[in-house]
């Protein structure tokens, strides 16, 4: 069967993760997906290429007879079997291609012959994403709360901390400066708003207001949609202003403590600790020319003595020697820069603990949420 379903009802299908078995192609999927969607594919990439040029070459009824002859056989009851599993572990799921055409119908055709009733998502994958962009466009428009602060003072942290926190870095996978790459993919941009739509989604009945770190225009690869960012542009900011030693702390535990670990987990003591020298030598060559060609050989030498005391002494404190003045000469002026420009907007500055607690006093300094359509 195939459901019209509302905009509330997909909204609601997206915010309570339900599965959706996703027959697209895995190019189609890498290039835009949900985050309950699990790619289980009618066709592979080179079967869709064939299929498509016939398509072009031959018309439609030799595509689609091509196709079958694909996706015959042996092959077509590997990828039935595929979608019977899930359909089996998740019945309360739906079906999806690219526009809720041909490729679904087929695929819930098949299942139906194999004693499977599985409803579609009424015109695929592209009224899911046109779903979540009107659903970023129509919740940005809610009040916003900026964390802002030098590199170090625990943003991230505090943003997680509140239910109503979007972790913008979190979901990008990457941590937004030079050095923030994580050991995570980062998602395709149209991927990563649609995650980013979801979490919104999740947390929007039960807030009316978002607390969101100060961020640029770009998260690594990930581009904020523009409604998002346009509504970021005159948010009110808190800022947080820690103790120094205090921030090279938490830099000490997040790019260090952790990243170590993290390479040695996914590659194995040697591989990840070269991996993890690549990484930050990758990150401080990335701003070499801000800092100036004869500054960038300087402090790439001190890192480079800086791994060589971590690997005898297993102490990651030892980079603080590379990392304070490039806090100092680097970072914080940028910041404060950027900052200086946004100052009518500060409504409140202190250390995290401090900003927390005014957030926590705040909190119900809210507009009504508006309703959905």
């Amino acid at each position: 069967m195939e459901l019209a379903l509302s905009t509330l009802e997909i909204r609601q299908i997206l915010a309570s993760d339900t599965p959706i078995i996703d027959v697209r192609a895995p190019i189609e999927f890498q290039q835009g997906a949900m985050p309950s969607a699990l790619n289980l594919p009618l066709m592979n990439d080179e079967e869709r290429a064939a299929v498509g040029t016939c398509y072009k070459q031959k018309g439609s009824k030799k595509a689609v007879e091509l196709g079958h002859q694909l996706v015959s056989g042996e092959v077509r009851e590997n990828r039935i079997n595929a979608w019977k599993t899930m359909c089996q572990q998740h019945p309360e799921g739906y079906l999806c291609c690219a526009r809720g055409g041909m490729r679904s119908h087929i695929a819930q055709q098949w299942l139906k012959d194999a004693g499977i009733d599985y409803p579609l998502i009424n015109g695929g994958y592209k009224n899911l994403r046109q779903t979540t962009l009107d659903a970023i466009d129509e919740l940005a428009l809610r009040p916003i709360l900026l964390i802002g602060g030098c590199t170090g003072n625990g943003k991230t942290l505090l943003v997680q901390s509140f239910d109503n926190g979007i972790d913008l870095e979190g979901i990008a996978h990457h941590r937004g400066s030079s050095f923030g790459r994580t050991l995570e993919t980062q998602f395709s941009q149209a991927t990563f708003e649609n995650h980013l739509a979801v979490s919104m989604l999740k947390k929007a009945p039960k807030h009316n207001r978002w607390i969101v770190e100060d961020e640029g225009r770009a998260i690594g690869v990930n581009s904020l949609p523009d409604s998002l960012r346009r509504a970021m542009e005159t948010a009110t900011i808190a800022v947080v202003e820690d103790p120094f030693e205090r921030r090279l702390e938490r830099l000490k535990e997040e790019y260090f403590d952790r990243m170590t670990h993290d390479f040695w987990a996914a590659f194995g003591e040697e591989q990840g600790w070269i991996a993890y020298s690549e990484y930050l030598h990758h990150g401080l060559y990335a701003i070499r020319k801000r800092l100036g060609s004869q500054r960038a050989i300087e402090l790439t030498k001190l890192l480079d003595g800086a791994l060589i005391a971590q690997r005898q002494t297993e102490k990651t404190d030892v980079h603080f020697s590379w990392l304070t003045p490039l806090l100092h000469e680097y970072y914080d002026p940028m910041y404060r820069y950027q900052l200086s420009k946004k100052l009518d907007r500060v409504v409140f500055k202190g250390t995290y603990d401090e900003v927390s607690e005014w957030v926590k006093l705040t909190a119900n300094e809210e507009c009504p949420p508006p309703s959905y359509k």
